[in-house]
């Protein structure tokens, strides 16, 4: 519970440091884009293998992101993330492979920062909470807490480039995604 009140105070303060809103006017309701992440393995199994002496290999997998923005400062993203490939992992020099889950999720986000670099581009920064669902080796449905916060660069008010972290609380694993996309 007291994560969720420092969470919600810093939202709550960071309105006081972003840009506001008001001279621009908002036609581009959507955001589509495609990217990469690099899913990292959870810090259960991390200590597992820590224990035998091995090298752990994040997971690429791809990302389909489609954020809905209702608000010049509200965003609603709804995105799967795919694996490319298996965890792998090195224990004692032999390669250790293990079927990596598809993920899923929506939530909101909120624009904190925004900063002009030029007149065609502007830098900005978001933060929200999602839902993570995971699709488990059993094939059975986990919903998780997700945080997640990325930078994007837009230009001309239609090409978006961004990067970003992620963080799962129900497995206990960090990600990093990047991307481009268009906004319409």
């Amino acid at each position: 519970m007291k994560y969720i009140y420092l969470i919600g105070l810093f939202f709550y303060y960071s309105t006081f440091f972003g840009q506001t809103d008001s001279s621009e006017t908002i036609n581009n309701k959507f955001e589509l884009s495609f990217g990469q992440s690099i899913l990292f393995i959870p810090d259960d199994k991390l200590e597992r293998i820590a224990q035998r002496e091995s090298i752990i290999v994040p997971t690429n997998s791809i990302l389909f992101f489609v954020e809905f923005r209702p608000q010049k400062k509200l965003r609603v993203p709804l995105y799967v993330n795919l694996p490319t490939e298996s965890k792998q992992f090195f224990i004692d020099s032999v390669l250790v492979n293990e079927k990596a889950n598809a993920t899923g999720g929506f939530g909101l986000q909120y624009k904190c920062v925004k900063v002009s670099i030029s007149k065609a581009t502007v830098a900005e920064w978001e933060m929200g909470a999602l839902s993570n669902l995971l699709i488990s080796k059993r094939n059975r449905f986990r919903i998780l807490p997700l945080l997640n916060g990325r930078i994007r660069l837009v230009k001309n008010n239609n090409f978006v480039m961004y990067l970003g972290t992620s963080y799962s609380f129900g497995v206990n694993s960090w990600g990093l995604f990047y991307g481009t996309g268009f906004l319409f």
